[in-house]
């Protein structure tokens, strides 16, 4: 068993879902989005503690929420930033001391659909390599657009990232201070560890770890729970 400890970023306002609020307050089959997700770790036995990062201006209703499920002793609120990556690094510095010589991952909060069995392999993964994250190959054909100029990729070598990513709690605040250093702001975490030249492992994940983030993705998303059952 490998121990972990996670951080959730649910501060964005997800304007694209065009809600006029967090949608991490849309319901799937009559339960907030946020809450199917913190279920999955929750439940888990090798998650030590979830760090929830929330805008300041949510935390009255997220507490409220979080209580009506008795979490609170497992569930620490971190108030975000302005962007995803400020958000990660506010959460990896309020990550305990008793916590950090754990793997720590980092997951979208609009992703409530990832396996227990991929979260252990992540974990295992990232024990041993130091960085690690969720992936699926690419099944589309990826087309390069420069100016006129169109080529084809080669998609037998390309990976879609998903969430949690899992790290060595030092290299992922070294990687997060050096990319602020830089003033880069990375398209996800694990693009800040490949900045310092560190290995990362791919854990291949499930395409139905996917990211609520429009109107279309909630629909999709009440047909996954369906067919759950």
């Amino acid at each position: 068993m490998e121990k972990y400890t996670v951080i959730v970023l649910a501060a964005g306002q997800g304007k694209r879902m065009k809600t006029g609020r967090n949608k991490q307050f849309i319901e799937l089959l009559h339960k907030p989005l946020i809450i199917h997700t913190l279920e999955k770790f929750v439940r888990d036995n090798w998650c030590e503690q979830i760090y929830l990062v929330i805008n300041p201006a949510d935390q009255q209703v997220m507490m409220e929420l979080i209580s009506s499920y008795r979490w609170r002793g497992q569930i620490q609120f971190v108030h975000g930033g302005k962007e995803r990556q400020e958000s990660g690094y506010k959460g990896l510095l309020a990550v305990e001391p008793a916590h950090q010589e754990k793997v720590v991952m980092i997951h979208d909060g609009a992703r409530p659909f990832v396996e227990e069995q991929h979260l252990h392999h992540l974990a295992v993964a990232a024990r041993a390599k130091g960085a690690a994250l969720l992936a699926v190959p690419v099944t589309d054909t990826i087309k390069r657009k420069n100016g006129d100029q169109l080529d084809t990729l080669d998609r037998s070598i390309l990976w879609a990232a998903q969430t949690p990513q899992a790290f060595d709690y030092q290299l992922i605040k070294r990687a997060h201070e050096h990319a602020a250093s830089e003033q880069i702001l990375g398209t996800d975490d694990v693009s800040l560890v490949e900045l310092l030249g560190a290995p990362v492992e791919i854990v291949q994940g499930s395409y139905q770890n996917v990211k609520l983030t429009t109107p279309e993705d909630i629909l999709r998303a009440e047909m996954i729970l369906n067919s759950q059952g």
